[in-house]
């Protein structure tokens, strides 16, 4: 790569749990040789994927080329917080060959792809291509993909009633503005719901794309990175929701930190989490948990019903043993005290 030419930028978007990190950490590891620098844009304050990822660096992809805007939009912070990072990552020596940007699960892309296009960078980066993560499992059980028959018949019953939910609004905008659609969690699925999936998915674009069945983030980096997508000059093509507003808005949801000192059992913990969610309370729940007894940090993901819990690493001798979790709900359905106490009694 010369040094007049642009660096190309993936953005890797997707629902909730989707699988965003668990693929950029497989990119990193088999990168090829190319020098890698990430971006991570976390819903909340406390960085979660920004640490896991950091615990995959290697030479070609070192921790201080993995970056994390946490609590903000980086569409909706260009000048303050996006620019500055891809200036950063630009002056880097060696500069990287790709850079990789995972954005928050409740991102739309099409404002960070007009970010693209600020002086500043536009001669300088170019976005390779929009990879979109779709959850095969979610998807197959019609979680972002509504009966259009039954909600046209009950629209002209009350035309005054507006059907669409914000997730589906953001689920539809991500397939919009995707060059590539990685179809996730296919062993968890089933085959016959990976069908499904990709009936839903073809329903909900606009024009026909790639969809790859993947399992555990692990993919050829040939086939996601190097599409030569421009996707910064063609942004017209990739309708929204929310095209012809000023600005979009991120007030259908929110997040707050849960923090308490150890827990003992992670089996309950999990259970409480479950129970959140088939109330409907929570979407996604995020963090590490200090389990008694045990000197490795507990890493907690859950999505919706689906908890999954494992020990990444050791604590450290200068950090404090507590739990954290980022819980992330719908505006209208979070209620701290409550949430929290049904996470920690």
């Amino acid at each position: 790569m010369s040094d007049l030419s642009k660096v190309p930028v993936t953005i890797v978007t997707g629902f909730l749990g989707a699988g965003k990190t668990t693929l950029i950490s497989h990119l990193i590891r088999s990168a090829g040789g190319r020098r890698l620098a990430v971006v991570v844009n976390e819903f909340g304050t406390l960085g979660v994927d920004g640490d896991i990822l950091k615990g995959c660096a290697i030479p070609d992809c070192p921790a201080e080329n993995i970056v994390e805007l946490a609590n903000g939009c980086i569409c909706c912070t260009v000048a303050d917080d996006f620019i500055p990072t891809i200036e950063t990552l630009l002056a880097l020596d060696p500069r990287p060959d790709h850079i990789l940007i995972e954005t928050s699960g409740l991102a739309l892309p099409k404002p960070l792809l007009k970010a693209f296009d600020w002086p500043a960078i536009r001669s300088r980066i170019t976005v390779d291509g929009v990879i979109t993560l779709a959850d095969a499992e979610a998807v197959a059980a019609g979680r972002f993909a509504p009966d259009l028959d039954a909600i046209d018949a009950q629209r002209a019953a009350d035309p005054s009633i507006d059907h669409e939910t914000p997730l589906s609004e953001v689920f539809e905008d991500q397939l919009a503005c995707a060059d590539l659609v990685l179809l996730t969690k296919c062993d968890l699925a089933g085959v016959d719901a990976v069908v499904v999936a990709r009936k839903l998915i073809a329903a909900e674009m606009r024009h026909t794309l790639p969809v790859i069945e993947l399992v555990d983030g692990v993919i050829d980096p040939r086939i996601v990175l190097g599409l030569g997508a421009a996707a910064e000059d063609d942004i017209a093509a990739r309708p929204s929701h929310h095209d012809g507003e000023d600005e979009h808005e991120h007030d259908d949801f929110d997040s707050f930190v849960v923090a308490w000192p150890e827990i003992a059992d992670p089996a309950e913990l999990a259970s409480r989490i479950e129970t959140l969610a088939a109330q409907g309370d929570v979407l996604r729940v995020k963090g590490y948990a200090a389990v008694a007894g045990k000197p490795m940090r507990l890493l907690v993901q859950a999505v919706g019903a689906r908890v999954r819990t494992h020990y990444d690493r050791l604590w450290h001798s200068d950090e404090a043993r507590t739990s954290q979790l980022v819980v992330i709900a719908e505006r209208d359905r979070l209620d701290p005290v409550a949430i929290r106490a049904a996470l920690i009694g």
